[in-house]
């Protein structure tokens, strides 16, 4: 039987001060009304049963979570106490997962990505199950074909061929730089890193078992209380223990079976406010409004963003983001907007109570 979990926990700093830790980039309501996390989910009708669908989140949001999705039950939110980064959020996904069925495929997807057309990532998503159905040793990830030379994703090598979909990863890159970027993207063998999916449940805790063992441990403690009433004292106690790591470095790197499946979609990660404002169809200057009215005067690409009608006026600036949202109002260059987190740390600590 086929499943997914929706990993959904992160705060999104870099989309501050719209995005908050209480209302984290993928519940807020800004991309034609719809949460990054409602439009990942229904990427999935006609695939995954609604049942079958999980979320791994932070305790914070699980509430707001099942607003979002009121198809899912409480116990498809699986509530993490703190962030032990991805090993540990893939790995508490499958091990319920398994419990639930042991033999279970596995897609693990993100939140925070926009994907189009969904008829191809449907397309590849199915292809990808039918492959762990035919070869279940192998691990697969996706690799979004690259469209420019980015120099902000991760980067997956592809060698030969293993079926008409997917080939064996070779190697997983850091960050490149533009000399380097350019290089990948003539090469052929190169995709972005997604940070996306799908395996058997037992194949990915085999290797998390032999790879992480402080991991495997915890997370198959924490999955035997599943369904029991000590479930959520378990998880509190045994999750902040487990050794923080991406699954990435963890398991991905070192695994003896791994392959992608190349993507050919458009796909935006939507992490900045230089990314979001992908999202915007601009004027005729580049400057592009979400909620707030934007009005300019020898201004061009200027992105303003209010969580509320709010009026926006700019004069003889260009590269500017404005945003707004309740009494806070953030200004920085646009080539900048990936810094935006350090902004966000430095008024919490000036404001360690909050700014009201």
């Amino acid at each position: 039987m086929r499943y997914a979990s929706i990993m959904a926990g992160g705060s999104g700093t870099r989309l501050w001060p719209l995005s908050t830790p209480g209302r984290p980039k993928q519940l807020l309501r800004f991309i034609a009304g719809r949460s990054l996390l409602s439009i990942s989910a229904s990427r999935l009708m006609g695939l995954i049963d609604p049942a079958n669908i999980f979320v791994c989140t932070s305790n914070n949001y699980t509430d707001q979570i099942h607003q979002e999705l009121p198809f899912i039950t409480p116990s498809q939110i699986l509530g993490e106490p703190v962030g032990r980064d991805t090993l540990n959020a893939v790995g508490f996904s499958a091990a319920i997962i398994h419990k639930i069925n042991p033999r279970a495929s596995l897609a693990i997807l993100t939140a925070d990505h926009l994907i189009t057309p969904v008829s191809t990532f449907q397309s590849v998503l199915r292809a990808a199950f039918d492959f762990v159905d035919q070869m279940p040793e192998y691990l697969v990830t996706f690799g979004i074909t690259p469209t420019y030379a980015a120099t902000g994703f991760g980067y997956l090598e592809c060698g030969e061929t293993l079926s008409a979909a997917a080939r064996v990863v070779t190697a997983f890159k850091e960050k490149p730089n533009a000399e380097i970027a350019q290089e990948y993207v003539k090469d052929g063998r190169h995709y972005w890193n997604s940070g996306m999916f799908v395996w058997k449940t037992a194949t990915i805790l085999e290797q998390i078992r032999i790879l992480a063992p402080a991991s495997y441990e915890g997370l198959m403690a924490i999955a035997a209380s599943y369904g029991q009433p000590e479930f959520v004292d378990k998880v509190r106690q045994i999750y902040p223990t487990l050794p923080k790591i991406s699954i990435d470095y963890a398991v991905m790197e070192k695994a003896p079976h791994v392959a992608t499946m190349p993507m050919d979609v458009k796909w935006l990660d939507v992490g900045s406010w230089s990314s979001y404002a992908e999202t915007i169809t601009p004027d005729a200057a580049g400057n592009r409004a979400a909620t707030a009215d934007l009005l300019t005067l020898d201004a061009t690409n200027i992105l303003a963003v209010s969580d509320a009608r709010h009026l926006v006026a700019v004069m003889g600036v260009n590269d500017l983001i404005v945003i707004n949202a309740g009494n806070v109002t953030m200004i920085c260059r646009a080539d900048q907007s990936e810094k935006v987190k350090l902004l966000a740390q430095a008024v919490e600590k000036a404001y360690p109570d909050g700014y009201a």
